[in-house]
């Protein structure tokens, strides 16, 4: 079982308004899909993000694989 840690979209109304959750993902999965476990959330109109750091180097000590945006926006969070 390869895991994932990627973006969950669930601001669906209103449009254009997108926001998103941190969570771990079997790689399998599809974006909507259940998830194991919810680290954060992230608001891209307002740019507001925030991430559970303990969980996110645990799952990333596992083996766990982030996407681009999630690296990005930790690093970002760290500087």
């Amino acid at each position: 079982m390869s895991v994932r840690i990627r973006l969950r979209r669930i601001g669906k109304n209103p449009k254009k308004k997108p926001h998103f959750r941190f969570t771990v993902f079997d790689g399998k999965r599809g974006r909507d899909s259940r998830f194991i476990e919810e680290l954060g959330f992230y608001n891209p109109v307002s740019g507001v993000f925030k991430i559970n750091k303990e969980r996110f180097e645990y799952w990333v000590s596992k083996g766990a694989q982030a996407s681009q945006t999630i690296k990005s926006l930790v690093k970002k969070q760290k500087a």
